[in-house]
């Protein structure tokens, strides 16, 4: 027991306990907090993607260093000084959004706010994609188009600012009546968050898919678009035929019957669809509807 009580105070003597005041330790939870919310802000915005792409670019350069590939690190040398103005300029939206933030003091307050605002079990409610369903399908029955964008992990704010912000109740009547015909409202796409409907009539970007069939319009196009630049999911009703389709990742399953719809978004409710895996996630409904 001797030995070994001196073994632990000669073990204890050579470590190194450095002398922190308070300052320091507030220090670290401010840079804490700091690098926090910019990983968030990078995780809810398109700056992520980007980001991984500069990691790629990042690693090829190290390949590069490693091999010692000298003419490409002559080239990767000279552009270094051209990239950062490059990373200026292609992150602008985001960092303009960044800068909103912080003078409405949103990071300021978040930094005091461990939560996301979503139900860590469930994204929305079964009574939420009870009325998904319903308001598509009875939208269809009379052709009335519709434009329904459900967002995931990635936040649609940018988007949900080109609209009129409602925050009201996911119900069937509500979204009927948004969409109806001649109505304020009825112009352009309907973003869900949760539970809620954040805004409406919101601008969604075009897909520039030239496979697209020439038959689709506008609205196929919009809810293809949003689906290519985040990883939300999109229900689309067409005013000219009533047909209901889906698209999320960049694909487009039309006509997709109410259960195979209500079996997508029960599975969305519960977890979030991985975009890349979703080619696999469409073949299973080969026979449901027509893919583009």
């Amino acid at each position: 027991m001797i030995m070994g009580d001196t073994m632990l105070r000669k073990y204890l003597s050579k470590l190194y306990l450095p002398n922190m005041q308070w300052t320091d330790v507030i220090e670290i939870i401010i840079i804490a907090f700091v690098l926090y919310n910019i990983m968030v802000w990078i995780k809810n915005s398109k700056a992520w993607v980007l980001l991984k792409g500069i990691i790629v670019v990042v690693a090829f350069a190290l390949l590069a260093y490693i091999l010692n590939l000298r003419t490409i690190l002559w080239i990767a040398g000279k552009t270094i000084s051209v990239g950062v103005i490059a990373l200026v300029i292609i992150f602008q939206p985001e960092l303009r959004r960044a800068l909103e933030q912080l003078g409405r003091k949103r990071i300021v307050w978040g930094l005091f706010n461990f939560g996301d605002g979503h139900d860590k079990g469930e994204r929305f409610s079964s009574d939420t994609v009870n009325g998904l369903v319903e308001a598509a399908y009875d939208m269809g029955a009379v052709k009335t188009g519709a434009l329904i964008v459900i967002e995931q992990d990635m936040l649609l704010d940018e988007y949900a600012r080109t609209g009129i912000e409602l925050d009201a109740v996911v119900s069937a009547q509500l979204l009927i009546n948004i969409f109806e015909h001649n109505t304020p409202l009825h112009d352009g796409a309907v973003i869900i968050r949760g539970n809620r409907i954040v805004a409406a009539t919101c601008y969604l970007p075009l897909s520039d898919n030239s496979t697209i069939s020439k038959e689709l319009g506008t609205r196929h196009r919009a809810g293809l678009g949003i689906s290519e630049n985040t990883d939300s999911m999109t229900i689309i009703v067409s005013e000219e035929t009533g047909m209901v389709s889906l698209a999320v990742g960049g694909q487009l399953i039309r006509n997709i019957d109410k259960e195979s719809l209500r079996s997508k978004l029960e599975y969305v409710r519960r977890k979030t669809i991985d975009v890349k895996s979703f080619k696999l996630w469409r073949g299973r409904l080969k026979n449901e509807g027509k893919n583009i």
